[in-house]
């Protein structure tokens, strides 16, 4: 419940500061921002090395066992930090010979906090309350500091000072309750190296994934320019907001199947997945179809008409919603917990390949446009890569033929707020009733479908509101 809380404020405070910092900066500014921050990003990469999901499966793995645990996350932490110094050498020498502006110092602040970096332990364990606070916390404290210090276009500096600062001291804060959970112990090298193989069998998809992540962005500044990047960044920004919420269900079952696995409960496993893949779908598809068709009048109106030309790219981008929220459920609840490293290497390192290749040709011509492109046949890739390569494992069909009521509805209800939009003046008026009315009749329409095909959890759930509801009438 509190990274469901925690996804929630990642949803509330983009709304916060992203229309000040867009009318503050402007496209060009944050384009600087994004290209300098997604440079930075590929140093953070190769000091993490994969640890992220491959820590916190074998702190999964080791938790029960106490000794275990200790020399399991000794081991992987002076791995990670003795990358980490090495990267910081790297970048050191990125800031003499190649970038000498101010934007590229401060972000060196980036990999101090990655080298503190250790929430795959947290996760691993399933303390997530630990982490989310701290975020919580740290993601206050910025805000509130962008809006006193962020004024104008020279202040961009102190934006970005802001962002790296607030990643810094939130990681190395979370070192203070280690203690309470965990003896750091000698680190072995003989056990070290046991973990370099795997972490590069991982780390593949992770640099794989980078280059239609941060490697998308640094393209456009190079092939086009900062305010296409700029562009871009807002209508990404826009769509990792939905995102945020649906990834949260990976985070939360990662460590929980990897602990199945190791204890062989197959049966669970697969009910869990199910459950999972029905319900992260209901929700993708509805901010697939909600998002795309909201775009022409939210756009303007949050970012500024400065940003309008992003809302063709969140219309386009709300596309991948469904196929990234998909492929998450497997990465997360059965690929990676069962160690199919290998199918899930390949499938990234397609989607990567395309997307490179696709990105090369448009961008030149098209911009920020180009670069969507490319994402949308990455993302749609890797989704349908990983779900062949499970499909002797698990009923994907199933999993999609489920999915097809909810499409359709997700269809109607783009078209009645498209409709609404088209009739109405862009206006916070006609944006809150196109939410308004384009949730209504989406809800309902799921509410009647899982009522009629007696789902278990819903009506669990409309049993829980009633026994809550006569409760309250005896009272």
């Amino acid at each position: 419940m509190g990274v469901l809380k925690y996804q929630i404020l990642q949803i509330i405070l983009p709304l916060v500061t992203a229309p000040y910092i867009a009318r503050v900066l402007g496209p060009e500014k944050i384009g600087i921002y994004s290209y300098t921050f997604n440079v930075a990003s590929y140093f953070m990469i190769f000091a993490n090395l994969g640890i992220a999901n491959y820590g916190n499966r074998e702190i999964a793995k080791a938790r029960q066992n106490y000794e275990k645990l200790n020399q399991t996350f000794s081991n992987i932490v002076s791995l990670h930090m003795g990358l980490t110094i090495v990267m910081m050498l790297f970048y050191t020498l990125y800031l003499c010979f190649w970038k000498k502006d101010i934007y590229s110092y401060i972000c060196f602040i980036y990999l101090i906090g990655t080298f503190f970096d250790i929430n795959w332990f947290f996760f691993g364990i399933e303390k997530f309350k630990i982490t989310v606070t701290r975020n919580t916390i740290i993601r206050l404290i910025s805000v509130v500091s962008i809006f006193i210090f962020v004024k104008d276009q020279n202040d961009l500096w102190k934006y970005i000072l802001i962002m790296a600062l607030g990643n810094a001291i939130g990681q190395s804060a979370v070192w203070i309750v280690v203690p309470q959970y965990i003896k750091l112990v000698k680190p072995q090298w003989k056990e070290i190296k046991k973990h370099v193989k795997p972490l590069l069998i991982l780390f593949i998809p992770v640099i794989a994934v980078s280059l239609y992540k941060s490697m998308d962005k640094i393209m456009i500044g190079t092939f086009s320019n900062n305010t296409q990047l700029g562009y871009f960044e807002n209508a990404e920004k826009i769509i990792n907001i939905p995102l945020s919420l649906i990834t949260a269900v990976g985070t939360v079952m990662l460590p929980k199947m990897s602990n199945m696995v190791a204890s062989g409960n197959s049966k669970q496993i697969l009910n869990y997945i199910k459950i999972s893949i029905k319900y992260v779908m209901i929700i993708a598809i509805a901010f697939s179809f909600g998002t795309a068709a909201i775009a022409p009048v939210f756009t303007p109106l949050f970012f500024g008409k400065s940003f309008i030309e992003s809302g063709v790219l969140i219309q386009m981008l709300s596309i991948t919603i469904p196929f990234i929220a998909f492929a998450n459920v497997l990465r997360t609840q059965f690929l990676i917990p069962n160690s199919y490293d290998r199918s899930y290497t390949i499938s990234i390192l397609l989607g990567a390949g395309l997307n490179v290749i696709v990105n090369v040709l448009l961008i030149p011509q098209l911009g920020a446009l180009g670069a969507v492109i490319g994402t949308i046949i990455a993302e749609t890739s890797v989704c349908l890569i990983q779900s062949v390569a499970v499909s002797n494992r698990l009923p994907i069909l199933q999993y999609v033929k489920e999915s097809i009521y909810f499409i359709f509805l997700g269809l109607g209800m783009y078209f009645l707020i498209i409709k609404m939009g088209q009739k109405c003046e862009s206006t916070f008026w006609t944006l809150g009733c196109q939410i308004l009315v384009g949730g209504v009749v989406y809800l309902t329409g799921a509410m009647i479908f899982l009522y009629n095909t007696r789902d278990e959890i819903f009506l669990n759930i409309l049993n829980h509101l009633k026994y809550k509801i006569e409760k309250r009438k005896k009272i």
